[in-house]
């Protein structure tokens, strides 16, 4: 039985819990046993918190008999991204340069989902600082694509997939600056929420870019996805009853998400796109240019606030770095204040302009990467492949950073293939409700 508490939802979970059907120290106990016998734990877990995870997991299991659950998603195990703080344990967010860092509280979110009842199994593996989508660190670890072994598995939330598509978490919680919730979410066939920047605390939380870092969960299904964002919040789900396609007005977006795009993706991205059609949803595709200037605008403004950010550390232990990463940071460095402000002033008019366009929809749909998880040992001997494949894998994604979205990530019927629907800022319950119909229609 409990091999196959490992592949449910974390909402089936939490269901069965309540139901009296499955023990919270059991169900956390065979989460702890899967992860330290699988054979790529290291490659997924930066490490383990084994002793939170049981003493959590036994509170839960009193509640639970007491009739006295916090949530639905009360004694259910989850992992977390190594950039949430973590009392007492080592939080390094994939880099050398915070080696040994020990923080001694938790972080705000971490907080929330505690007091929810969610058990924390460890933190997983990321690219260094989060500043990669391909996941790609040969510092510390690279988690592997369950799709392909010889693959990466999406960056910066690398491990956060991982521990899911593999079944030694039931959920985990991830952040997102350009893409690092949607893209391993997308490369490992799972959901990927990132919510409106603002919404969920930062707090605790090691930054990249505070203009555009935002929290979010990575999971089996939608349903689930609602339980894990109501629990960062601390709040109740969104109601997913009843969700139709019906007379959905969705837009496809033709500016630059189709440039260069491979074949699996677009077929991915054209079923699903058939499947929504077919199931009352209306479709119509349309260009906004400003789109194309937003995104020339993004490396000026992720690269320029991320050195800021971290420059003294950088610049005080460059070898601790690998060089792809070293020297995307450093392509900020030189970047005038003027023209980083007028890129942010910018940014700003072509927002306005972009949610007046698509005002009268109710997500806009896209692939959500426009290639397929890169090979590692290539990515690790061809600079030109790497530079190549880690904007494309970001290109998309981006597009909901810059616009200020919140986004979704579905799966489709391509292995490693999503498809984004990104909506209005603060829309998250109807996103979701979106996605529920979305997901039962792609199937």
């Amino acid at each position: 039985m409990s091999e196959q508490w490992l592949t449910m939802t974390a909402t089936e979970l939490g269901q069965r819990i309540a139901d009296g059907k499955i023990d919270p120290v059991a169900l956390t106990r065979s989460y702890l046993d899967a992860a330290e016998g699988h054979p790529m734990v290291d490659r997924i877990y930066a490490r383990m918190t084994t002793d939170r995870a049981m003493a959590e997991a036994q509170t839960a299991a009193e509640r639970a008999k007491l009739g006295l659950r916090r949530s639905a998603l009360d004694g259910v195990p989850i992992s977390w991204k190594d950039l949430f703080d973590t009392a007492g344990v080592a939080t390094e967010a994939g880099s050398k340069l915070l080696a040994g860092r020990i923080p001694d509280t938790d972080a705000e979110v971490l907080t929330n989902a505690t007091g929810q009842g969610l058990v924390c199994l460890g933190k997983t593996h990321m690219s260094e600082l989060a500043f990669s989508g391909l996941g790609l660190n040969p510092m510390t670890a690279t988690s592997p694509c369950v799709n392909d072994l010889e693959a990466v598995s999406g960056g910066s939330s690398s491990g956060s997939a991982a521990s899911v598509a593999f079944n030694i978490a039931a959920g985990s919680i991830g952040s997102d600056t350009g893409g690092s919730v949607r893209i391993p979410a997308a490369w490992n066939d799972l959901v990927g929420l990132k919510t409106t920047i603002g919404r969920i605390p930062v707090a605790g939380t090691v930054p990249l870019c505070a203009g555009f870092d935002t929290i979010g969960p990575l999971c089996r299904s939608v349903e689930d996805a609602a339980h894990l964002l109501a629990a960062l919040e601390g709040t109740k789900p969104a109601d997913l009853r009843g969700a139709d396609l019906s007379g959905a007005r969705l837009m496809v977006l033709e500016t630059s998400a189709f440039d260069d795009i491979r074949d699996a993706p677009m077929d991915g991205f054209k079923a699903a796109r058939n499947r929504l059609q077919q199931q009352g949803a209306q479709i119509v595709q349309a260009d906004i240019p400003e789109v194309s200037e937003a995104l020339d605008l993004s490396g000026i403004l992720f690269a320029t606030e991320a050195y800021a950010q971290w420059q003294a550390e950088i610049e005080a232990n460059p070898d601790a770095m690998f060089p792809e990463i070293l020297n995307r940071f450093r392509s900020g460095k030189d970047t005038l204040a003027r023209d980083f402000l007028g890129a942010w002033r910018r940014l700003e008019e072509l927002k306005a302009i972009y949610r007046e366009t698509t005002a009268g929809f109710d997500a806009v749909i896209i692939p959500t990467s426009p290639i397929l998880p890169p090979n590692l040992e290539r990515l690790m001997s061809d600079s030109d492949y790497y530079v190549t494949e880690n904007l494309l894998a970001l290109r998309n994604t981006r597009i909901g950073n810059l616009m200020g979205l919140a986004g979704l990530t579905l799966p489709t019927s391509v292995p490693s293939a999503g498809i984004m629907f990104l909506s209005a800022p603060g829309s998250e319950e109807r996103l979701l409700r979106l996605g529920a119909a979305a997901e039962a229609a792609l199937g």
